[in-house]
């Protein structure tokens, strides 16, 4: 899902870049010291993820896993991904430095969309927790679609071809991307349940002494 440099205007780069730069400025803010480790890690997991490109036109679909950055991190998701995005651009050329800004807003603003849709229902049980895991990371990725392709659309309506068929390549990655995050929440939530959002504990059962 990052769009190459040389594509986009330079009106779309630089609400990109003022979109990034304000989320991000956000996310640290919001961010713990608690989270830094998780943060780290989840970083890690997302830079791996994405490194795996197949290019459609000016962009490349691959596993992105922003909507289990988004259920976790809420706004901490756009340094994450800000800062995983500039490594790979610098070290493996993907996406850019000009377009660093636009790719961010790709893929963490609908990160940050799943955590308050999303997040709330994450800490229930049941097949609620499930159903809400699922939506967040296919969610996540259809929101992504949606702006990577208006990104496209606004620079020139010539791209409006290219932004559809990228949307709709993108249908097999949204399954993926929710049956994926569905089982990571389903093991935080038996191993390390603290770590998901409005978490629900459930208070020991009394045992009866006869």
């Amino acid at each position: 899902m990052h769009i190459s440099e040389g594509y986009l205007s330079a009106a779309v780069l630089i609400s990109g870049g003022g979109l990034a730069a304000a989320g991000t400025a956000i996310g640290l803010k919001r961010l713990d010291y608690d989270q830094i480790a998780q943060a780290g890690i989840l970083a890690s997991a997302f830079f791996v993820a994405s490194l795996v490109h197949v290019p459609i036109g000016p962009a490349n679909i691959h596993l992105i896993l922003n909507g289990l950055l988004g259920l976790l991190l809420g706004w901490a998701a756009f340094p994450v991904i800000l800062a995983a995005l500039l490594l790979q651009a610098v070290f493996f050329q993907y996406g850019g430095i000009t377009t660093l800004g636009v790719n961010t807003v790709i893929m963490a603003a609908p990160a940050v969309a799943v955590h308050y849709l999303c997040g709330p229902w994450i800490g229930r049980n049941g097949w609620r927790c499930m159903a809400s895991a699922f939506a967040g990371g296919a969610g996540a990725i259809v929101l992504a679609a949606v702006v990577m392709a208006a990104a496209l659309y606004f620079t020139d309506k010539q791209f409006f071809t290219v932004a559809a068929t990228a949307v709709a390549i993108h249908v097999p990655i949204m399954v993926i991307e929710g049956v994926i995050t569905l089982f990571c929440v389903g093991f935080l939530k038996k191993v390390k349940p603290e770590l998901l959002p409005h978490n629900v504990v459930q208070p020991p059962q009394s045992r009866e002494v006869v």
